[in-house]
């Protein structure tokens, strides 16, 4: 950093969350404001969103821009380009990577949008290249998107920088979450010309999530699981909960479910058009298709629980579940969770994504239950950097973002 005179100025903080003990220079070094001068993105260009890469990331495939088209939602490609050098520390590769990302356009009222990329894009630079490529990367969108845009929110599917540092965790291994924002965007903005990343107010999709590693045999899956989980299933099991695949007609067995289901936990009712889409959306002519499929788990032809499973490359991801408010007793989400990971494997699958867990084992957290649910799966918990802005507008910005801190229950779909 400089100050009015032109000179160079350092500030030393303590700033244990940084992962540094003894102090952090905000000025840039030397070698890092030199690499900064060079543009990273060698060219960006539009594309058809058929054209989008396969990938495991199902809200970055062609399946989920159809998803969003049937809702009325606007959706572009990107490809973009850039030296490996320069994505990652210490690879002196001067050949070019090829990646591309699906951008969402949210109306956020008649006159303004905003550019959504979910879980995009997919390629994840080391750290310190992190917020200078998606500097870059904005900078060279910005031409590309409606001039009504007022930012690009990037809900960024990317490991934590605070899931890294071991004094993050506590004596027993528990992840201590992440610090406040303005230590967040201190850290990611580092290597930045503008220092124009914001965290946002909210995540929109998961940001902490369990993936299983299906490459295993079943017999070593369910070794590996905990002894309760493992119970549970053979129970569900001797009890007779059967699991099928279902078709669009019986969408309301599934609605059923999910309405009892959020009654019981008190969270917002999509309209069963919403799942009718997702169910019912097709990629097949593309390159990054996905198969979806609508698992039941009953008794004696009573539905017990329902969930929708979604395979799109190697990966099968629990996208929506529901459950009875009876007869818990069957353990038929165990049932249901386990035949979705043989599906997947049987699909060619080599990894399940129970998509969305509280951070950490705090009985206070919403989504505790699912933590202590999911976990007894045996998966490797895994946490995001989620959700950053980045103003393409500042001043309507702000005022964005103050309108959803005041209302945290916003979320784009």
């Amino acid at each position: 950093m400089t100050n009015a005179d032109g000179h160079s100025q350092t500030f030393w903080l303590s700033l244990p969350f940084l992962g540094i003990e003894i102090g952090y220079i905000l000025d840039f070094y030397s070698e890092i404001s030199g690499k900064n001068s060079v543009l990273m993105i060698a060219d960006i260009n539009d594309k058809e969103v058929s054209r989008l890469y396969k990938t495991a990331i199902i809200q970055q495939t062609a399946y989920w821009s159809m998803v969003k088209k049937m809702q009325g939602i606007q959706s572009q490609a990107f490809n973009f380009k850039l030296k490996y050098s320069d994505l990652y520390v210490g690879v002196e590769d001067e050949t070019y990577f090829v990646g591309d990302l699906l951008i969402i356009i949210q109306t956020i009222d008649q006159e303004h949008c905003i550019a959504y990329v979910p879980y995009g894009p997919e390629v994840e630079p080391s750290e310190e290249n992190q917020g200078h490529f998606l500097e870059q990367l904005s900078e060279s969108l910005r031409s590309y998107l409606p001039p009504n845009c007022i930012m690009i929110r990037y809900d960024l599917s990317w490991e934590s920088h605070w899931a890294k540092d071991d004094d993050c965790y506590d004596l027993h291994g528990n992840w201590l979450g992440v610090p406040e924002k303005r230590i967040q965007e201190m850290r990611f903005n580092f290597n930045t010309e503008n220092w124009n990343f914001h965290k946002a107010n909210t995540d929109i999709l998961p940001s902490n999530t369990i993936f299983m590693d299906l490459k295993k045999d079943e017999n070593l899956l369910l070794t590996n699981m905990k002894s309760k989980t493992r119970y549970n299933i053979n129970l569900a099991q001797r009890k007779g909960v059967q699991v099928r695949v279902l078709g669009l007609e019986s969408l309301e067995i599934w609605y059923e479910l999910y309405r009892q289901t959020a009654l019981r936990n008190n969270f917002f009712l999509h309209d069963m058009s919403y799942f009718k889409i997702v169910l019912s959306a097709r990629a097949n002519d593309t390159l990054s298709p996905a198969d979806v499929y609508l698992l039941v788990a009953e008794v004696d032809n009573q539905p017990l629980a329902a969930m929708f499973l979604v395979i799109a490359a190697n990966r099968g991801t629990y996208l929506y579940g529901a459950s009875a408010s009876e007869n818990r007793h069957y353990m038929a989400t165990y049932a249901l969770q386990w035949r979705a990971m043989q599906i997947t494997k049987e699909k060619g699958g080599t990894e399940y994504d129970f998509f969305g867990v509280s951070p950490q084992a705090d009985p206070a957290h919403p989504l505790y239950g699912l933590y202590r649910f999911k976990t007894g799966f045996g998966g490797e918990i895994y946490h995001r950097m989620g959700c950053w802005d980045y103003p393409l507008n500042n001043e309507k910005y702000r005022y964005y973002a103050s309108m959803e801190f005041k209302n945290q229950s916003y979320h784009l779909s």
